[in-house]
């Protein structure tokens, strides 16, 4: 990754946004747990191990890896594991989120997932991807969520 797409360490003021919006984000330490679940995963079938790990407004680091099932369409992605655990450990929204392959490097989240992130996140919720730190809003841009499901006058 190169200097650019990697935010400065912790203390650096790594988080990006601006006026105290989004809290300095410790990208090492979301890495280093990313690829620690990576050794987790169940891949069996395509043997493509994925970790992730983010951290929640409360300031909780929550994970997850992949699992597959021989019956492909009910596999669970990493970030899947993850949301689950957000809200078995008392909910919140994603601030940063940071998902790897099992070589460590950054992947970019699969349509149901950004899904997943940008209705357990914020438009500003931030996503290490292979061409840097992104906003949620440009990840997934004219999103469809919970707002589109409200009735309309």
């Amino acid at each position: 990754m190169s200097e650019q797409s990697r935010p400065s360490p912790p203390g650096g003021g790594g988080g990006g946004g601006g006026a105290g919006t989004t809290p300095d984000v410790d990208w090492d330490a979301l890495h280093a747990e990313a690829v620690r679940m990576t050794t987790l995963a169940y891949a069996p079938y395509s043997r493509y191990r994925v970790g992730v790990a983010g951290v929640v407004d409360d300031g909780r680091v929550v994970s997850g890896c992949n699992v597959e099932n021989a019956g492909y369409g009910v596999t669970l992605c990493a970030e899947c594991g993850m949301v689950s655990q957000l809200h078995a450990t008392g909910g919140g929204l994603l601030v940063a989120v940071y998902c790897v392959d099992g070589a460590g490097d950054a992947l970019m989240p699969c349509g149901r997932c950004r899904q997943l992130l940008w209705e357990n996140g914020t438009p500003d919720t931030l996503l290490m991807t292979p061409e840097g730190v992104m906003p949620m809003r440009e990840v997934l841009p004219q999103a469809f969520g919970p707002d589109n499901l409200r009735e309309r006058p």
